[in-house]
């Protein structure tokens, strides 16, 4: 049975089909246009509307309706299912099956009661507090932005989208749940040998999938095959981290004769056509690659215009956000979740782009709400951070990396990295424990 607060608007709702509105059966008109309001508003119960659908945008769903029975929560997705970029890197090698990483969506919005719309977002209004959307206009109490990155190809290529849309379609970086991702595992499966190059993203960027989670395994695909082939690791920092000397041990125990990793090999330029690049550690020619670029704030934070400036006035790339609340520092009443997030402490910079962060800060987020719309005093949490990484395909080892906060007597938060580098079975049981809990909050 279909709750009466719960629907999907889906792609098809403009070709006359019947949609889903309160419970009630309406004709989906045949044209929509933008400006017409979506979904009126039925009584004074408080807005929410969330922009994406990913870790962070479906964990504040589910508990703001939870924290507030009574509220309008909306939900605004593009994608038509859930594809986890955790666990990603391990669905390269058929370590888990594609069915364990996609999930449909509008069955955690029929169980609680939040309304799930497929679409797409044109455009932020926050002087009128409203959403347009390729289905009409949303207007909110509260806002959520919860678009995860989006890949920063003009930092490689400027305004040439030719360039960009070669990289794109022959060397896709998979960081963004997309066709990317089968993409990728194409291209692993049908590897015959030669040399692939990595770029990295220079930090912050969103992790998982770990890049060098990626490169072991790829390794591990092309050592167990026995095919004629090596990986390149072009990495921007001057060593690897985080668990440096479980990677490295990893590189050097398990791959060594497959991986080379290139550290202080900032990318310059990069020519896709002819398979080039060049990078301050040197240039390098490529029989294949996976190019992933600097990341940024979703295109979605951009829109709303809550991109931060540095000192000299030029764009961070991300969002211009209070690092204890959440909220835009100029707009209480839009929050960021998740990856889009802007620096959190001088002392570390940012928290890790990770689904455990976005699932953590959502549900905090979600209590804040609830907490101004009870005229309660808003009270600043803390997340923390947890990832596995699997280095090895059989036995399936991994490492894993854990973040934990706290505020210091300065006033500012303070992280503390603990780092697991000796691969163990263990932790790779641990990962699943860990993410079935992940997806049992959010995606039952």
């Amino acid at each position: 049975m279909i709750k009466r607060r719960s629907f999907l608007i889906g792609a098809a709702a403009g070709a006359g089909v019947l949609s889903l509105n309160g419970g009630r059966l309406l004709a989906a008109p045949s044209v929509l246009s933008s400006n017409v309001q979506l979904m009126p508003r039925e009584g004074s119960a408080p807005r929410i509307v969330i922009c994406g659908g990913g870790w962070g945008g479906l964990t504040a769903a589910r508990h703001l309706r939870e924290e507030i029975p009574d509220a309008d929560v909306i939900l605004l997705e593009r994608n038509p299912f859930f594809w986890s970029c955790p666990m990603s890197n391990k669905w390269l090698i058929d370590v888990v099956d594609t069915s364990f990483l996609t999930h449909d969506m509008l069955a955690p919005a029929q169980a609680h009661g939040y309304k799930l719309v497929q679409c797409e977002i044109t455009e932020i209004e926050r002087d009128k507090k409203q959403v347009r959307t390729s289905k009409g206009v949303v207007d909110y109490d509260y806002l959520i932005l919860s678009g995860g990155i989006r890949n920063d190809y003009e930092a490689w290529f400027g305004n040439d989208q030719t360039a960009i849309e070669q990289t794109r379609r022959n060397f896709p970086s998979a960081y963004i749940p997309s066709s990317e991702h089968i993409a990728l595992k194409n291209k692993l499966k049908n590897f015959k040998g030669g040399t692939i190059v990595m770029t990295l993203p220079p930090p912050p960027h969103r992790c998982p999938p770990s890049p060098y989670e990626r490169a072991c395994l790829m390794a591990w695909h092309i050592k167990t095959n026995n095919i004629p082939g090596k990986i390149l690791i072009l990495d921007p920092k001057p060593r690897i981290a985080p668990i440096g000397a479980g990677y490295k041990a990893a590189f050097d125990e398990l791959y060594p004769d497959i991986i080379t990793h290139v550290p202080n090999a900032k990318v310059k330029s990069v020519d896709p056509f002819n398979k080039s690049i060049s990078t301050e550690a040197g240039d390098f020619d490529f029989d294949d690659a996976v190019l992933m670029p600097p990341h940024q704030a979703s295109d979605l934070v951009w829109r709303a215009d809550l991109i931060g400036k540095d000192a000299e006035g030029k764009p961070t790339g991300w969002a211009d956000m209070n690092p204890r609340l959440y909220h835009a520092n100029s707009d209480e009443d839009v929050y960021i979740v998740g990856d889009s997030m802007g620096a959190i402490s001088p002392h570390f910079g940012h928290y890790p782009k990770s689904g455990h962060v976005a699932n953590y800060i959502a549900k905090i987020v979600s209590r804040n709400i609830a907490q101004r719309v009870r005229g309660e005093e808003v009270v600043a949490e803390l997340p923390d951070n947890l990832c596995y990484m699997l280095v090895n395909g059989d036995p399936l080892e991994a490492i894993s990396v854990e973040f934990l906060y706290d505020v210091g007597s300065d006033g500012l938060v303070r992280q503390t990295q603990i780092d697991i580098d000796v691969r163990t079975p263990d932790l790779m049981d641990e990962d699943f424990v860990w993410i079935k809990g992940m997806f049992d909050d959010f995606l039952v």
